[in-house]
């Protein structure tokens, strides 16, 4: 069974949480309503079956079927990990920051979900494969598409760009996204 760690499932959590519609339940199995009403510990593992689910909701009720807001709530997300983990930021190093990345990934998934194959100066391929369905793979792929944007920014990159070159939500065997960005003002 592949897990991910409390510390990212906690986001998909908080944000169901804070839909008071009852329409949550109809997204969710029965068994995954539980996870809505206890505490979630950020260094425990969680079954990645659930955080799918608890994923295919937030996307359904909160970004209404739509990928822009997943971006921006990737984006949004590299801040939230930056604070969770201050080291993973060197500021006025997008290269170091990518490179601490590298590092602590293995510390939010129990199997190989992202890799950093290709990290050159103002550029970077990222491989995504969370063996998620259609729908959840797409969603995930955008969401880690905006963290990156995110974390770019943070670490100073201007003018980023990214896009996938091959995606698995439409049958190739792993998500390609292509980073590149201008470097920062010294």
């Amino acid at each position: 069974m592949r897990q991910v760690r409390g510390v990212l499932f906690l986001d998909y959590v908080k944000m169901l949480r804070s839909q008071k519609s009852p329409v949550v339940r109809e997204h969710l199995q029965p068994d995954d309503i539980v996870y809505l009403q206890i505490q979630i510990d950020p260094e425990r593992w969680y079954p990645m079956e659930v955080f799918e689910r608890l994923g295919c909701a937030i996307l359904a009720i909160v970004a209404r079927g739509e990928q822009f807001p997943v971006r921006l709530w990737g984006r949004y997300s590299a801040e939230q990990l930056h604070k969770a983990y201050p080291g993973l930021l060197a500021a006025g190093d997008p290269v170091e920051t990518l490179n601490r990345f590298r590092v602590l990934r293995d510390t939010f998934f129990d199997f190989p979900a992202l890799a950093v194959p290709m990290l050159h100066d103002e550029e970077a391929q990222i491989t995504i494969n969370y063996f998620m369905g259609p729908v959840a793979e797409e969603a995930a792929s955008t969401q880690t598409m905006g963290f990156f944007e995110g974390l770019l920014e943070l670490a100073g990159a201007r003018d980023i760009r990214a896009d996938f070159r091959t995606r698995a939500w439409r049958g190739d065997p792993r998500t390609t996204l292509a980073l590149s960005w201008s470097a920062p003002r010294r």
